[in-house]
C-alpha cells in the first residue's frame, strides 16, 4: 500500500510537471531523483514505486493538497471548455487512492485550482502564467493534464 500511494502521489504530481507548470517541477525534484523526468514515470511504474520511504510520510498532505488543487485545475479547464469530465473523473478515482490530508487545506487548495491557479510544494502560479512561459495556451496546457491522467487511468487496477 505505501509503495502503491508512493506511485500516485508521483503521477499526480507528474501530471501538473507534464504541462510545464513549475509547483509540478518542484514537487517532482522533492519526490525522488530516479523519477525526475515525467514521460518515464509514467511508463515505469517500478522506478516509481520506489520512492523514498521517509519524505513520503511527510509528503502525504502535501501530496492529497496537490491533488486536490489539481482536481481543481482540471474543473477550471472543463468549466472553460477546454477538456471533457473524463480528466476530472480521472482525478477523483486517483485521489482516492491517496492518504487523505487536512480536509480544510484541501479545500482551499481546490479552490485556488479551480479559479486557475496551480499551487504545490508552496509554489503558486497561474495556468495563463504558465501557458505565457511556455508560449502555448491553457487549452493545449490542460490537454496535456488531460492526456496524462488518461495514460495514468490505463495503468490503474480497476
Amino acid at each position: 500500500m505505501i509503495a502503491r500511494s508512493a506511485k500516485f502521489r508521483t503521477a499526480i504530481l507528474s501530471a501538473l510537471t507534464v504541462a510545464g507548470l513549475s509547483a509540478g517541477a518542484i514537487a517532482q525534484e522533492t519526490a525522488a531523483p530516479e523519477a525526475a523526468p515525467a514521460a518515464p514515470t509514467a511508463q515505469a511504474p517500478a522506478a516509481t514505486a520506489e520512492a523514498p520511504a521517509a519524505p513520503a510520510v511527510q509528503d502525504s498532505g502535501a501530496a492529497y493538497e496537490s491533488a486536490r488543487n489539481q482536481l481543481g485545475v482540471l474543473n477550471y479547464c472543463q468549466d472553460k471548455g477546454f477538456i471533457d469530465g473524463k480528466a476530472v473523473e480521472t482525478q477523483t478515482k486517483l485521489l482516492a487512492m491517496i492518504p487523505a490530508g487536512d480536509t480544510a487545506k484541501g479545500d482551499a487548495a481546490e479552490a485556488k485550482g479551480k479559479e486557475g491557479t496551480v499551487a504545490a510544494m508552496g509554489v503558486e502560479r497561474t495556468l495563463a502564467d504558465a501557458a505565457k512561459e511556455k508560449n502555448t495556451t491553457e487549452d493545449a496546457l490542460c490537454k496535456q493534464m488531460d492526456a496524462l491522467l488518461q495514460q495514468l487511468a490505463s495503468q490503474v487496477p480497476a
